[in-house]
């Protein structure tokens, strides 16, 4: 894979995230947080750093979330080396075979702002494509839709991101209640916090997001 046009996608969704690229040096890609130096990322997608540069458990998760960054912007480049151009009627432009399953694809479109994704449902004849869903530069959400598509996965296996904040939620209260938890438990409940913290990275923010603007309860009034 170009280590260039790698790089360069990396950059911009690292930027996305709120992260600062600076240019390379030595092979490797420095990444800041917060204004201060966080990592360095390999071409081949490893991730290097400073202990004293993670010390602080907002800047290992930040840490991970460049690494997650790093990995899954290596995948999509990797398959974008050598796929087949995706034809059908009526669709133009730069668009990427990834994946045809089923009756579905997912596809690939090379854009000067990053790379995009959409994932369509063949018609019965294989000539066009029908109700395309639009991505952008969300790799991981258009694999997710794709798998659903093609049959791979039920969608009643699947959370959403407001559902799985409120899991993580849960877990939180669960384990501050002071409920007499078994070891066993105690470690289950933290390994599912840990797993939606790294699908919903935000999770924290969205619950004080949500805890300082609590919603209103809602209440009818009684009709005249």
């Amino acid at each position: 894979m170009d280590r260039k046009q790698y790089f360069e996608e990396l950059h911009i969704a690292l930027t996305r995230e709120g992260f600062t690229s600076q240019p390379e040096q030595d092979e490797l890609l420095p990444v800041e947080w917060d204004g201060l130096p966080l990592c360095r990322i390999t071409a081949d997608g490893g991730v290097r750093y400073w202990q004293e540069d993670v010390a602080t458990p907002e800047r290992e998760r930040a840490c991970e979330r460049a690494t997650d960054l790093a990995c899954t912007v290596r995948e999509y480049m990797t398959l974008l080396e050598q796929p087949p151009p995706l034809q059908a009627q009526s669709l133009t432009g730069d668009y990427r075979l990834l994946a045809d399953f089923n009756g579905a694809v997912l596809a690939a479109h090379p854009t000067r702002l990053g790379v995009q994704f959409v994932t369509w449902d063949w018609s019965f004849d294989r000539t066009g494509l029908n109700q395309g869903n639009y991505f952008q530069e969300n790799y991981v959400g258009a694999k997710q839709d794709f798998a659903i598509r093609a049959g791979l996965i039920s969608k009643q296996q699947i959370f959403n991101q407001e559902q799985l904040v409120e899991i993580y939620r849960c877990c939180s209260d669960t384990l501050d209640a002071g409920f007499d938890l078994t070891a066993e438990q105690e470690k289950c409940i933290r390994g599912v916090q840990e797993q939606i913290a790294t699908a919903v990275p935000d999770a924290l923010e969205r619950i004080r997001e949500q805890e300082q603007h609590p919603m209103e309860p809602y209440s009818q009034e009684p009709l005249m």
